[in-house]
């Protein structure tokens, strides 16, 4: 009788004290799992004039959106260039980093904290460049880290930025594209990137056929080159947005749009970049896609760097 209640009395305190003296995995999946994502977009200085390269604009209508309707899983907040590199602190526990902001040498907000983010990075976590924030400067060292986090970036005197209309007729099934129509736009799509060898661990999200006409343009930095030509006569198809899944785990997505602020109005492209940022912070895209509102023409004029021009 002694025995069997020694035995019992065992089993209550196991019951009791197991879970915290062992670690009681369930609850510590379930805690991981209810975590939010921790998404910080840094958003770049001020440029090109009225309603183009609005980097904080655009960073904040993305960031409220999120916030808006994935604040059960993802937490976005926005920083500005004014602040960096004092305010890198907020990337200690972030999930993904999205960077919307001039790029190339001596412009780009990562150079300020290129050695500390590749470090962030190879822990795993995830990153996105929007626009003219896919180009690097022309050193190698950055190359190299871009091509590393991203799987491709925008190499001068080899890719191209001209302003055209881009017909994507179809859609890769990945998390990204849940929820998007096939779509066509008018942006300044940069074209002929410099992807990893063997399109390794890439996925092309957004390709299309070029126009013959972005071939006009002289030879320069940005402008046209021998490669993109080739290319192009090639008739090869030119990825404007992809999806990059790193060896270390992280995620890193490319999108060459987003030269014009109104083009984050249209529901297929916005719900797009807003799918490949959850996605980058490894949050669950939901099935239709991260949901947003269409925002309003005053909506789209909020907190824009330049006043709208006056119609004389």
């Amino acid at each position: 009788m002694k025995t069997a209640l020694s035995a019992l009395l065992a089993i209550v305190l196991f019951a009791l004290t197991g879970p915290a003296l062992f670690g009681d995995k369930s609850n510590s999946a379930a805690s991981n799992a209810q975590k939010k994502k921790k998404i910080v977009f840094m958003a770049g200085k001020r440029s090109h004039g009225y309603a183009a390269h609005e980097h904080r604009a655009g960073c904040l209508l993305l960031a409220k959106q999120l916030n808006e309707h994935m604040g059960e899983v993802v937490e976005a907040s926005v920083h500005y260039q004014k602040d960096w590199p004092g305010n890198a602190e907020v990337l200690k526990d972030a999930d993904a980093v999205v960077f919307y902001c001039n790029g190339g040498s001596g412009q780009h907000m990562a150079y300020q904290h290129l050695d500390g983010l590749d470090v962030k990075l190879k822990d795993g976590a995830g990153v996105a460049c929007l626009h003219y924030a896919v180009e690097p400067g022309d050193d190698e060292k950055g190359r190299k880290l871009f091509l590393d986090w991203l799987g491709g970036y925008f190499e001068t005197h080899y890719s191209v930025n001209p302003h055209w209309t881009a017909d994507f007729k179809k859609l890769p099934d990945h998390p990204i594209t849940r929820g998007v129509e096939p779509f066509k736009i008018y942006d300044e799509w940069y074209f002929h990137m410099r992807f990893a060898e063997g399109m390794k661990g890439v996925t092309p999200i957004l390709s299309a056929h070029p126009p013959q006409k972005t071939m006009e343009r002289r030879e320069g930095r940005h402008s046209g080159n021998p490669h993109v030509r080739t290319s192009m006569e090639r008739g090869e198809i030119q990825h404007v947005a992809w999806a990059y899944e790193r060896p270390n785990g992280g995620r890193g997505f490319g999108f060459t749009g987003g030269h014009f602020h109104r083009n984050w109005g249209h529901n297929d492209f916005r719900t797009l970049v807003l799918n490949a940022i959850a996605w980058c912070a490894k949050a669950e895209v939901p099935e239709d896609g991260v949901p947003s509102d269409k925002p309003t023409e005053a909506e789209l004029e909020e907190n824009q760097d330049y006043p709208k021009p006056v119609k004389k």
